[in-house]
């Protein structure tokens, strides 16, 4: 969701780059089937926590910012050789908007949202297998919740206080990117949006008004 700590991988909520919007409805993105432990190879479950994340922010097809975003995360890894990894993402939460071009916007013929929005998001991602080495002492807990963490973002995209979470417990970290991503946005009568990878659905619909 926070394009700063997605650095690394060029994303997510963020890496949003636009991509053809797809036929179907956004309430259609079947992320909860394929955000799961068997879209990763078999292997050792190492890391499986939930963590709060409050004041990151989503950039829409048009623009880095359209919605701060709360949320919560389960982070699993599985080991699945000496020194690859594979990861599931899972997220539930809400945003609310900033006024300016909807997140859809460079498929929808220039939409606009108001500012003040307040919706829902839930969504993921899947790891490619990617290599690292495991810290010997992790920076956060291997199991349970690992607490709340203030990305402090603003308008402007910057972001303070974000960091990779693979961080906390990787060093080395090569070959990190997502094989499945997806994310999907209610706002009541507001709209809808669906945002995904080409493979994974695409972008659909919006979230537009005041």
């Amino acid at each position: 969701m926070s394009r700063t700590f997605w650095s690394l991988v060029a994303m997510l909520w963020v890496l949003l780059l636009p991509v053809p919007a797809s036929a179907g409805p956004a309430e259609h993105l079947n992320w909860g089937a394929a955000v799961n432990g068997s879209a990763c190879p078999a292997g050792k479950l190492v890391i499986n926590v939930v963590q709060k994340v409050v004041n990151s922010v989503d950039s829409g097809t048009t623009r880095l910012v359209w919605a701060f975003d709360d949320y919560v995360r389960q982070i699993q890894v599985v080991q699945v050789g000496p020194s690859s990894f594979c990861a599931t993402v899972r997220y539930q939460g809400s945003f609310t908007t900033v006024a300016g071009d909807s997140p859809g916007a460079s498929y929808n013929a220039g939409g606009s949202v108001g500012d003040g929005i307040v919706g829902t998001v839930e969504g993921g991602y899947v790891s490619t297998v990617f290599g690292a080495t495991l810290k010997s002492a992790p920076l956060a807990r291997t199991r349970g919740s690992i607490g709340a963490f203030d990305y402090m973002c603003d308008a402007s995209g910057t972001c303070p206080s974000s960091f990779f979470w693979a961080d906390l417990y990787f060093d080395s970290i090569s070959g990190f990117d997502l094989a499945w991503w997806g994310w999907v946005y209610h706002a009541g009568n507001n709209g809808s949006w669906q945002n995904a990878c080409p493979a994974c659905g695409g972008n659909s619909g919006d979230i537009t008004g005041q």
